[in-house]
C-alpha cells in the first residue's frame, strides 16, 4: 500500500465532502485523516486535504489522476496529487547570516523535514563551510550586478520544485520570479506586516515595542507582501537593546521557517489571493 495526498481548492457547493470521499472508496483507497475548510467571507471557498492509502496494483497513480482530474473538473477545483514522503527538491539562498540555514540543514538530516536540497547558493562566502558540512554544494553567486546573480540562480534553480530563502538579503526582481515560476519561501525577520524592509530589530527598539516576531510566508512581486504562512512571536520589555532583539528574534526566525517548511512539504497550505489555509 502507498499513502497519498489529494488537495482541492473550489468554490464551495453542496456534497463536496460526500463526492470526493466516495471516489477514494471507488478507487479502493482508505482515508486516513481529512481536513476542509470553507471560507465564509469570500463567498464561500472550499479546501480540502486529504491523506488516503491505495494499492497501486488495484489503482495505478495515472489512474488516480485521471479519476480526480475528471471530478475536479466537474466541481470547478484546482487540485493536486502527492505521493507522501516524497522529498521536494529545493535550493536554499543565503546571505551572510547562517542561523536560518543551519537549523534547516540540520533537520533535513535528522529526518524533521522531508527535502532534498540540491544547492546552497550565497552572495557572501559565509555559509560555504556549513553547507560543506552538511554534504550540500555551496555556489558563489556573481557579484557584478542583479542582473547576473539573478540569471546565475535561476540556472542553479533548474530541476528546483521550490527556493528557500534563509535570511537572503536581496530583492528579487518581478522577471526573476516569472521566469522561475514556482514557489519561494521567505524569512522575514519581523512580525509583518509591521517593521517591513531594513533593520526591523532596530525599527521595533526605537518604536518601544513589547512583542517581537519573525514571519514566513511566500515571496510574490510586492515586497514583503506575499501571503504568510507561519509567524512566531515573544514579548520583550524596556530593559532590551537592539542586540537582544536580534539575539531572540533568531530564535523565531528560525522557528518560524522550519513549521512553513514542514507545513509546506507535507501540502498542508492552500494559497488563495494575499492569504493561506493551512492545515494543522
Amino acid at each position: 500500500m502507498q499513502r497519498a495526498i489529494a488537495l482541492f481548492q473550489c468554490p464551495d457547493q453542496t456534497g463536496l465532502i460526500a463526492r470526493i470521499t466516495a471516489l477514494v472508496a471507488k478507487l479502493g483507497g482508505n482515508i486516513i485523516a481529512a481536513d476542509q475548510h470553507t471560507t465564509a467571507a469570500q463567498a464561500g471557498l472550499f479546501f480540502m486535504r486529504l491523506e488516503f492509502t491505495f494499492d497501486p496494483g488495484r489503482s495505478p497513480r495515472p489512474e488516480l489522476e485521471s479519476a480526480f482530474g475528471r471530478l475536479a473538473k466537474e466541481i470547478g477545483a484546482q487540485w493536486q496529487l502527492h505521493l507522501a514522503g516524497v522529498p521536494g527538491r529545493a535550493g536554499i539562498l543565503v546571505s551572510r547570516q547562517t542561523h536560518c540555514l543551519a537549523d534547516v540543514l540540520h533537520r533535513v538530516r535528522e529526518g524533521l523535514l522531508c527535502m532534498d536540497i540540491a544547492w546552497v547558493a550565497g552572495n557572501h562566502e559565509q555559509a560555504r563551510s556549513l553547507a560543506g558540512h552538511y554534504g550540500v554544494p555551496f555556489h558563489l553567486l556573481p557579484a557584478e550586478g542583479k542582473a547576473l546573480q539573478e540569471a546565475a540562480i535561476l540556472d542553479l534553480a533548474k530541476g528546483t520544485d521550490f527556493l528557500v530563502l534563509a535570511r537572503f538579503m536581496q530583492i528579487l526582481s518581478a522577471p526573476f520570479l516569472k521566469a522561475y515560476g514556482r514557489d519561494i519561501i521567505n524569512i522575514h525577520h519581523s512580525f509583518l506586516p509591521g517593521f517591513k524592509g531594513a533593520k526591523p530589530y532596530q525599527q521595533a527598539w526605537d518604536r518601544g515595542v513589547k512583542v517581537i516576531g519573525a514571519t514566513a510566508h511566500f515571496v510574490t512581486e510586492d515586497l514583503d507582501e506575499g501571503p504568510i504562512i507561519e509567524q512566531r512571536v515573544q514579548r520583550v520589555s524596556h530593559r532590551d537593546t537592539p542586540e537582544d532583539l536580534k539575539r531572540k528574534g533568531r530564535d523565531l526566525e528560525q522557528q518560524a521557517l522550519a513549521e512553513a517548511l514542514l507545513a509546506y512539504t507535507e501540502h498542508r497550505v492552500f494559497r488563495h489571493g494575499v492569504r493561506t489555509v493551512v492545515f494543522d
